[in-house]
This record gives structure tokens, C-alpha cells and sequence, in this order.
């Protein structure tokens, strides 16, 4: 594990694609790690925040930007202090290059979790939370992502793994999801 630290190894993909709870379950098997959630940037918006549709309106494209570089600010901040981070949010279609130019000059892995409609509709079902308005926003989300998103990084098909499994496929996988500077 020592050649994983420290980096950012961003967890990206669609709602309900297992992100969050993949990414902690990396975080717990690195020996100094953080997991940085890229949500919770959008929450500290008391007033103002902008709805997260498969649309983005102009201010929640702002708003999304905005989040993404105080994201790897605070990335750059803990692996300045020797952490790997694992960064998970949602960084999906053509502006995933400028995402990753955010964390250049760092060493930075990316891994797309990518399993099928039916599975992140199950999955959704599933959750307390909501985040699709219907199935019509899961393929939309869907479309994004496997036509609009360029194919950086290690892509993983996460259908039918268990989380540790998912764990291990990106530990065995993660030169695969190297971005060079």
C-alpha cells in the first residue's frame, strides 16, 4: 500500500453508483488516507444553491465549478500534509479534463464507477435518499456518462461486486487509473 501515498484518487460515476460508500471503504484500507466527500461542499450553501439536474442551469454550473476547485484545494491541502485522499463526487461529461487540471501536478488516479441503469435504479430504490426524479433521469444521467465523458482513468463496471470486491478490483487496478501530469 506504501505506493498509493500520498495521492488523490478521485471516486466518480452517477448518483447512487456506489461512490460514497466505496470510497470510504478505500479510505479504510490505505494506512493514512482521507475521504473527502465533494457533496458536502454544496451543502455548506445555505441560501442560493442551485438545483443539480441533469440540465444545469448557468448558476449551478458556477455553483458545480466552484465546488470542484475548493474540492481539490482542500485535496492538495492533505496530501501537502502526507494523506492520500480519496475524493468522491460526481465529475461526469466533458468536464471531467478540467476537474482532473484542477489536481495537476499531483499525483492522481481516477476511477469511474459505472454500473448499469437497472442496477443504479435497484440501488436507488434502495437508499433513503433521493437523487433521480424517475427512470427518465437515470438514463439521462446514464447517457452523460457513458457517451459524454471522455474514457479516462480505470472505468468499473461495480453491477455485480460487492463493495470489498469493488475495494480490491481498484487497489489491483490503480496504475490503470494513474493520470499523468
Amino acid at each position: 500500500m506504501d505506493d498509493v501515498a500520498p495521492r488523490t484518487i478521485l471516486i466518480t460515476g452517477n448518483m447512487a453508483s456506489g461512490k460514497s460508500t466505496v470510497a470510504q471503504a478505500l479510505a479504510e484500507r490505505l494506512p493514512k488516507s482521507v475521504h473527502l466527500r465533494g457533496d458536502a461542499f454544496r451543502r455548506m450553501i445555505v441560501n442560493g444553491r442551485a438545483p443539480m439536474d441533469a440540465d444545469l442551469s448557468p448558476e449551478a454550473e458556477r455553483q458545480l465549478l466552484l465546488r470542484y476547485r475548493i474540492a481539490a484545494a482542500t485535496a492538495a491541502l492533505y496530501r501537502e500534509a502526507g494523506f492520500t485522499v480519496v475524493y468522491q463526487d460526481i465529475v461526469i461529461g466533458p468536464v471531467l479534463p478540467d476537474v482532473l487540471a484542477l489536481h495537476r501536478g499531483h499525483r492522481l488516479s481516477l476511477v469511474v464507477l459505472c454500473p448499469r441503469p437497472e442496477v443504479i435504479a435497484a440501488r436507488e430504490a434502495a437508499r433513503a435518499k433521493t437523487g433521480y426524479a424517475d427512470a427518465a433521469a437515470i438514463r439521462a444521467f446514464d447517457e452523460v456518462l457513458r457517451r459524454q465523458t471522455p474514457r479516462l482513468g480505470y472505468w468499473l463496471d461495480s453491477s455485480a461486486l460487492t463493495v470489498a470486491q469493488t475495494v480490491d478490483r481498484i487497489l489491483e487496478h490503480l496504475q490503470d487509473a494513474v493520470i499523468e501530469p
